[in-house]
Order: structure tokens, then C-alpha cells, then sequence
């Protein structure tokens, strides 16, 4: 990032410090949603486990593209993306749920917990960054879309299963 555009964005009332500090929450939030995702798609189990498992799959996938998109804006704006994963649990926002009983409605729930955490750190981001950085709002409207799809995603499987 430019000094030009961070002194921008500084002048407009956003702490560099405190918004990489932010960034990298939600950064840790998508490693950890990403594997919440991944694992429980290898070990999910039930009747029609096939269609939990597609989208979990599915959403571990975009949940991996937001921690891209987070790590290129933490660059961007001369910070570093946590480096270490053990650091994930103790600067995440939102919790990481083992799978330990991988019954598919249970494994539900869980990422729908873990949806609705994500969706209320990206509302506050964008409370943050509202007309003092219109890229890091943008890349937070992005993000928060597809996480509000995947929790209306998995209500719906849920809703199916019942």
C-alpha cells in the first residue's frame, strides 16, 4: 500500500493498527471455519450425509478464498496475516467446534453457530471501514454475501432433513 493511501484512510479516522488487528481476527476466524468445514465433511455421518457433506466441502472452499482475500488486504495495507495457526484459536472472534459426534445434524448446527458469528465480525468491520476505506468495506461486503449464503445454505439442508 501507497503512503498516499494510508495516510488516506488514516485521515478519515481508521487506526492502520487497530483495522489489521481486525483483519487478522476475521483472517483467523476463516482458517478455523475453513477446517470446521473440511473435517466435518470427511467425518459427517447420517441418512443423506452425501448432500451435507457436497456443501460442506463446498463452503470450506469459499471460507479458504476469504482467508486469501483477507491475507492480500493485510499485505496490502503493511501488516502480516497471523503466520502462526496455533495463534488462530487465541485471536479468533468466532470458536472452533471439533466435530466430535459427526452426525450430520449436529454438524449443522455448528457451522450454523459458526455462520452467524462470522456474519456478526463482518457487519462490525463494515460499522468500521464505512466511508473511510472504500476497499476494505468492498472486500467486506464480498465476504459477508457469500457467509450469509452459507448459513441460509445449511438452514435450508437442515430445514430438508427434518
Amino acid at each position: 500500500m501507497g503512503t498516499r493511501e494510508r495516510e488516506s484512510i488514516e485521515s478519515r479516522g481508521i487506526n492502520i493498527a487497530e483495522l489489521l488487528s481486525l483483519l487478522n481476527k476475521a483472517f483467523a476466524d476463516e482458517w478455523l471455519a475453513y477446517y470446521q468445514y473440511w473435517i466435518g465433511a470427511k467425518v459427517a455421518v447420517g441418512i443423506l450425509h452425501k448432500v451435507v457433506t457436497d456443501e460442506l466441502e463446498e463452503h470450506a472452499k469459499e471460507e479458504l478464498k476469504h482467508a486469501t482475500m483477507l491475507a492480500e488486504r493485510i499485505i496490502q495495507l503493511g501488516g502480516t496475516p497471523v503466520l502462526e495457526p496455533k495463534e488462530w484459536y487465541t485471536v479468533a472472534n468466532c470458536r472452533y467446534e471439533p466435530p466430535t459426534n459427526p452426525d450430520i445434524h449436529l454438524l449443522l448446527e455448528q457451522n450454523i453457530r459458526g455462520e452467524r458469528c462470522a456474519i456478526g465480525v463482518y457487519k462490525n468491520l463494515l460499522k468500521y471501514v464505512e466511508n473511510k476505506d472504500p476497499v476494505t468495506y468492498d472486500l467486506i461486503v464480498e465476504i459477508l454475501k457469500e457467509e450469509v449464503e452459507h448459513e441460509e445454505d445449511l438452514e435450508t439442508i437442515r430445514r430438508d432433513l427434518r
